[in-house]
């Protein structure tokens, strides 16, 4: 009905071409799944490759069922096949002749013939009646013809079993009966075991001796009457006594007849306990021992009963043939063989397995292919599962697993459909990027399957690391930006500014302050009562104890200004006690024992101080006033030029080639000055090009010529501005001298207002 009413309608679709097949199209139907196709479809495909059969000889493939077809279809025929090229009948089905259908119905035990019109789809089930029998045949029923289902009456079926003997006890029922589960006794053949088996099997046989041999000495008695049967239980009647006189006509050996022992005196046998004469030769019988190759034989004289043990010796090999063993062959050949396969020596085999990775590692290797057994477990190429095939050479086999599921981009906008190979990337996405991201700028990148996305590129403004200024042109991504400056923040000691290069976090961590201190304040000179004008370079972290003291001093003094000014005086002796005095004494170091020991020799030896007879003072480098001068204008850029002359001095020379330049952009004239200068003291080569204004500097270092002077630049210019004197100090008028006190009166003349509560200074 639904494939009817498609084809009415013009709904239904060739899954050949994924077109809607027409009333009036010529089609092919497949007889084993019913699909409808185009007819010159279907010829194509019949014709090409992809429908051929994996055997190669079973014909074209059905595009829906795969059925195998063996004729390609070349007419356009109705459903029921009677009527080629039929005409299309508004009143009637598409594709059909309009008169009986008359198939065969498929797979149904039914004689009659379809009777509806010529119609698509399998035939409908057939309505006829028919009388069938149940499956024990006790009874008849009326069902419908082609009925599948079985008729099963309520009686035992009564049918006999395998066994021939009894009657099958199930109710009706289908197939054959069930083997009769019944049980009888049966025997061995020498009398001896007794077992139970199903009735109407094989095993139920019997001869009339028995029905199976139990594998045990027989011990019948034998037709003597004295000895017993030494045979495996067996079904034929025991031999005769192999003792008779009548069955032995030879002696225990063989070699000689026993009529001829008659005639030389041997004493006839009468019953087959006489003993067997014996002719007094070697027995030479072959034992069990013995090979193709060498066989050894009894030692003894002609006697009754088995041979003794073997006396020889024989050498056996390992399995690998690597190592030999001497034994004794006395026992019997099988024993022989058991110690051969058995014996086994302690060599590893060192080859090569299959796979090429591993070693065979085997204890007296006997194989020669030396299989791997090993799992390989490499990853595949999906990076997500690992190779279960055995060890092997080669790149291992692409990972079989697939996903049934749509593989997307992250935004769903590009999707892979099903199947989808293990280890598939996502597809390209052309969309923009709809991942949450932490800023708020325009995102420029591309959908992507990588879940941390790329930085962020927009150009922003942001503050240095020290705050100093705020830099344009910054992407959004980069965090930690140096201005290049110094960075000039207050360091723990509270008495210097750091010096580093604008940079991140704390500028002293677990240090303490190395920078030399020049204590020549109004402090020092008012404890020391305006004696002596005294300069003094300390380290800073050895004048913790005395700067203490002396800062007491000094904000005690300046909050007092205002009377000081108006020449009143202050006392002062009491701000710092002779205890405290002693306490802030610094001890002497071992450079202060080396200052006063070289001091006291230049006395003796009458040497100026100021004078330098081993020109050790004027080895270092030498700056012009006029180069000092330009580099305490734009300290930050004679640092970096400096650093980076440096840089280039210690490449070449530590490097294989022996020249190396560098570019400078383009600058103006009194900074292609100063490099011009300095590169004179560090000895590298500089040339100036272009016109302006984008005339620029190169500078080009040689190995062996170009040196890094001890004292750079920079340094010359902070020694100098340390050792520079302090400001001038006011002159005051002492007015009281009886006293203990020191009077401070107004300033002969005006000078100009010193803050004194900045102490560092």
């Amino acid at each position: 009905g639904s494939l009817i009413e498609q084809l009415t309608t013009e709904k239904y679709e060739c899954m050949v071409c994924c077109e809607v097949v027409r009333i009036v199209a010529p089609v092919w139907s497949c007889q084993n799944c019913y699909h409808v196709f185009h007819l010159n479809c279907i010829k194509k495909w019949a014709r090409s490759p992809a429908s051929q059969a994996e055997d190669g000889n079973s014909g074209w493939r059905c595009p829906a069922c795969q059925n195998a077809s063996m004729q390609v279809p070349k007419t356009y025929t109705c459903f029921c096949g009677k009527v080629h090229n039929p005409e299309w009948n508004r009143n009637e089905i598409p594709h059909s002749c309009g008169e009986l259908c008359g198939k065969k119905r498929q797979g149904l035990d039914c004689p009659h013939l379809c009777n509806i019109l010529c119609h698509p789809g399998p035939c409908p089930s057939c309505p006829a009646f028919v009388t069938k029998s149940c499956e024990c045949g006790q009874t008849s029923h009326s069902v419908r013809c082609g009925q599948s289902t079985k008729i099963h009456c309520s009686n035992v079926c009564g049918n006999t079993l395998n066994c021939g003997k009894h009657s099958c006890t199930q109710v009706c029922h289908a197939g054959k009966c069930s083997p009769c589960q019944l049980t009888v006794q049966q025997v061995c053949y020498c009398g001896s075991t007794f077992k139970e088996v199903l009735c109407g099997s094989k095993e139920e046989f019997s001869d009339g001796f028995g029905s199976f041999s139990c594998q045990n000495i027989c011990g019948k008695k034998l037709n003597c009457g004295r000895h017993n049967c030494k045979q495996v239980c067996h079904p034929q009647p025991c031999q005769l006594c192999p003792r008779l006189p009548q069955v032995v006509y030879r002696c225990p050996c063989g070699q000689t007849p026993l009529s001829k022992l008659l005639e030389l005196g041997c004493v006839e046998r009468k019953i087959c306990t006489d003993p067997i004469p014996s002719c007094g030769k070697t027995c030479g019988k072959p034992l069990s021992c013995g090979s193709y190759e060498f066989v050894h034989t009894c030692e003894s004289l002609c006697h009754e009963g088995d041979c003794k043990p073997c006396s020889h010796t024989s050498n056996i090999y390992c399995r690998c043939g690597f190592k030999k063993k001497v034994i004794r062959t006395f026992g019997w050949l099988f024993l022989f063989l058991i110690a051969a396969i058995t014996f086994m020596c302690d060599k590893r085999c060192n080859k090569k397995r299959s796979c090429g990775r591993h070693k065979c590692n085997e204890v007296c290797c006997v194989d020669t292919e030396h299989k791997c057994s090993l799992v390989c477990g490499r990853k595949l190429n999906c990076g997500l599962h690992r190779c279960e095939e055995p060890c092997h050479r080669g790149s291992c086999q692409t990972c079989w697993q697939t996903s049934f599921d749509e593989l997307t981009c992250y935004c769903g906008e590009s999707v892979i459909y099903p199947p989808v190979p293990c280890g598939t990337q996502p597809p390209e996405c052309k969309k923009t990027c709809t991942r949450p991201h932490d800023c708020d700028h325009p995102v420029y990148h591309s959908c992507h399957s990588e879940e941390k996305c790329p930085p962020c590129t927009y150009l922003t403004q942001k503050w240095c690391m020290g705050k100093h200024e705020l830099r344009s042109n910054i992407p959004c991504h980069l965090t930690d930006i140096s201005c290049g400056l110094r960075c000039n923040q207050m360091l723990k000691c509270g008495m210097h500014k750091c010096k580093r290069i604008c940079h991140k976090g704390e500028c002293l961590i677990d240090e303490e302050c190395k920078q030399p201190f020049c204590l020549t304040s109004l402090t020092w000179r008012l404890h020391l009562h305006l004696y002596t004008h005294l300069q003094r370079f300390m380290c800073c972290r050895k004048l913790n104890l005395m700067f203490f003291f002396f800062r007491i001093a000094a904000i005690s003094i300046a909050t007092k200004l205002t009377d000081l000014q108006l020449g009143d005086s202050v006392e002062i002796s009491r701000l710092i006690t002779k205890k405290e005095m002693k306490q802030a004494r610094l001890q002497c170091d071992e450079e202060c024992l080396a200052l006063q020991r070289n001091r006291r020799l230049a006395e003796a030896l009458e040497i100026d101080d100021n004078s330098d007879p081993f020109n050790i003072r004027s080895s270092g480098p030498k700056y012009s006033d006029l180069l000092k001068e330009d580099a305490r204008k734009d300290l930050k850029f004679v640092s970096d030029i400096e650093k980076e002359m440096r840089m280039l001095v210690e490449a070449v020379n530590k490097g294989k080639h022996t020249k190396k330049s560098h570019c400078y952009p383009p600058m103006n004239r009194d900074h292609r000055r100063i490099i011009h200068e300095l590169a004179q003291v560090y000895g590298i080569e500089s040339v100036s090009y272009d016109n302006e204004p984008k005339r620029n500097v190169v500078i080009t270092a040689v190995k062996g010529k170009s040196i890094c002077p001890s004292n750079t630049l920079t340094s010359v210019l902070d020694k100098e501005m340390q050792s520079r004197p302090p400001p001038p100090i006011p002159h005051y008028k002492q007015t009281d001298k009886s006293s203990g006190n020191i009077g401070l009166s107004k300033p002969l003349k005006e000078e100009p207002v010193i803050d004194y509560f900045d102490v560092q200074d």
